[in-house]
């Protein structure tokens, strides 16, 4: 129990934007921050931050609270145990009594076993350091691969006894329960009842959460036996999912941060020596394939990734694959080969952190230049073999979110591969509409709260003037109204969304760009100046040197400006204004897309009469995108509150 004046301290001390600034890239917008939700999945950020209240919302997923609720949610700690968390970042006391095997065995399993950890990691380390043979065995190994006392004290490198259970025996005895050495993976069972150490014999590299504790461990055999595994992991469990973590991100979070790059390495020797080099901003996938769910723990830090090769070209073909992935989470990738012979271990060794970092900013090429070079050496005038070379760079392009990024990459592979731009664009659009009808068949995208469906990439060039009129004018004569609001237990706490934000993020996150010259000049103005302006003032657009932009702001901020039928059907007046944006700001998005739906699916439809019956794909391509935007365009239409006979 911690007595209320020792909570009370620890609260007052945590800065709640310093505290999750650790897990999520935040970025000011006015006097809040802005982030994407560490609790799930999103590519427009909704998470908010606000310092002044000392809470954080989010928009999407609907998570709210202060900085302890944060800590308790994102570390999956209990309230206790985050308050101590939060106490041993601002180097609070809190005073406990020792934990008997009784209380040990009281709590409950998933902290029992970050607990086992724990204590692991402590023996471990007292082995390398004060054990005979952790010292000859373990550390001797450290030091040739030029490991120094500071780092390896970071990490907190350790060595497990080659004997078969003097972990197993020791852990017991000092009260940790058989059953949480067998669940973390720590010590292994026989149908017979007897135990061994899975580590034995192995210097051992703790793998750390976001929040330092220790989760699993990776231990590495001395021994020279081809049928022993070299490297040997940590079963999942309920504290390690290996799928989920990056090795050293505890360590490199914060540099991260500051640099706004992550370089990626393989192993642990890679990460170890590039922080000794004083690199620090570099994690390890450990040796297994990228996850998605590791890409969203880099995209959570920066969008900037630099992945460390050696020159082993099998190697690097294999882990092409995985890096689509980092494409589709809208992630900057960048490659580098490091000279033959090279790995980041041993190049960040017999390098200074100046010139490791200067041989990767200059060695360094964007990952579809990369793999497009490296691919085409091998098709060279095979036919066959460049049609699949294509075909593969086309996928990875497709993946690309950003339709700029796609542009550029595309011009720069069409002339790469000698190939027609419009052709590439073309087949780049196939994939872009296959990928959005998987996705609508299986139904598996997620709405964010208060998001309207998003439309296929295929859709543009559509003319909307009279619902862009509406939509701009909800930009100039609401854009600093509040739409969307969180309030805390007091009433005064409150995290807001406002009219233009919102507006701007519905149509840039569809790629949809106004036709109307006019009101498309008002709506990118307005895009360019959100992010820096907590506020936006409208003489702005009155005063602007361009006369298209002064013209429509004075248009649309008089009364000249007849409202459309979407504020009527909600009979609202300015007196009920609050209730009112929500409902109609909202509708107008939704009749926005949907005219676009509309528009959309005549067009398919009066082409689709002028293809001969005989071109059968033709005629199967044009129907199910009409099938699909109809649903679509059924689903808009519920949420409109509209029946569609």
């Amino acid at each position: 129990m911690i007595d209320q004046p020792t909570v009370d301290r620890i609260i007052a001390a945590a800065d709640i934007v310093e505290v999750i600034q650790e897990f999520v890239t935040l970025r000011k917008r006015g006097v809040n921050f802005l982030g994407l939700c560490p609790f799930h999945n999103e590519k427009t950020p909704s998470f908010t931050v606000s310092p002044s209240k000392g809470i954080f919302k989010c928009f999407g997923c609907g998570e709210a609270g202060n900085v302890v609720n944060f800590i308790m949610k994102h570390e999956h700690l209990t309230y206790v145990e985050a308050l101590k968390f939060l106490a041993k970042k601002y180097n609070i006391e809190v005073v406990e009594k020792e934990v008997t095997p009784e209380e040990l065995a009281q709590r409950n399993e998933r902290e029992s076993l970050m607990v086992v950890n724990a204590f692991a990691q402590k023996y471990f380390s007292d082995i390398l350091h004060k054990h005979s043979d952790g010292r000859h065995v373990g550390m001797s190994y450290f030091r040739e691969r030029g490991f120094q006392d500071h780092i390896i004290e970071k990490f907190q490198l350790g060595y497990c006894l080659d004997q078969r259970d003097a972990f197993t025996k020791t852990a017991v005895h000092e009260g940790y329960k058989l059953d949480y050495l067998v669940k973390t993976g720590l010590s292994i069972q026989r149908e017979n009842g007897t135990t061994f150490d899975r580590f034995a014999g192995r210097v051992m590299f703790p793998i750390h959460s976001l929040s330092g504790r220790v989760i699993g461990f990776g231990g590495r055999t001395l021994t020279t036996d081809k049928k022993t595994a070299k490297y040997l992991n940590s079963p999942e469990s309920d504290v390690y999912h290996k799928s989920e973590i990056l090795y050293g991100i505890y360590f490199a979070k914060k540099t991260i941060t500051q640099e706004n790059k992550c370089f990626l390495v393989e192993g642990y020797t890679d990460v170890i020596s590039m922080h000794q080099a004083g690199v620090e901003n570099v994690v390890a996938s450990s040796g297994t394939s990228l996850t998605q769910d590791q890409i969203k723990l880099i995209k959570r830090f920066t969008p900037n990734v630099t992945i460390l090769y050696d020159g082993d070209a099998a190697g690097i073909k294999a882990s092409l694959r995985g890096i689509d992935m980092v494409l589709e989470e809208g992630l900057n990738v960048k490659i580098v080969l490091l000279p033959d012979g090279e790995d980041p271990d041993s190049y960040a060794k017999s390098h200074t952190s100046a010139e490791v970092l200067q041989y990767i900013d200059e060695a360094e090429t964007d990952f579809i230049r990369f793999k497009t070079t490296l691919l085409i050496n091998e098709a060279q005038n095979d036919p066959i073999k460049k049609a699949t070379l294509i075909s593969d760079i086309v996928r990875t392009i497709a993946v690309i979110p950003n339709a700029v990024a796609r542009s550029i990459y595309i011009k720069e592979c069409s002339t790469l591969m000698e190939m027609d731009e419009k052709l590439l664009y073309s087949e780049v659009s196939k994939q872009r509409r296959n990928r959005f009808e998987q996705l609508v068949k299986q139904d598996s995208f997620q709405r964010k709260e208060h998001e309207t469906p998003k439309l296929p990439a295929y859709i543009s060039g559509i003319s909307c003037e009279e619902q862009e009129k509406e939509l701009v004018y909800f930009l100039l004569n609401y854009g600093n109204k509040e739409l969307f609001h969180h309030e805390d237990d007091d009433d005064d706490d409150e995290i807001v969304i406002h009219v233009g934000q919102y507006i701007i993020d519905e149509v840039l996150n569809d790629e949809l760009e106004f036709q109307n010259l006019s009101y498309k000049k008002v709506f990118d103005e307005y895009a360019k100046i959100l992010p820096e302006n907590d506020e936006i003032d409208n003489r702005h657009f009155i005063n602007h040197p361009d006369p298209d932009i002064s013209q429509i702001a004075v248009d649309l901020l008089t009364n000249r400006h007849t409202l459309s039928k979407i504020w009527a059907k909600h009979k609202a007046g300015l007196a009920q204004e609050p209730h009112f944006l929500e409902n109609a700001v909202t509708k107008a998005i939704m009749v926005y897309k949907s005219k676009v739906l509309k528009v959309a699916i005549k067009n398919h439809t009066d082409n689709l009469s002028k293809i001969d019956s005989k071109d059968i794909e033709q005629v199967d391509e044009i129907l199910n995108k009409l099938k699909y935007l109809n649903e679509l365009l059924n689903k808009m239409s519920k949420d409109l509150d509209r029946v569609i006979l």
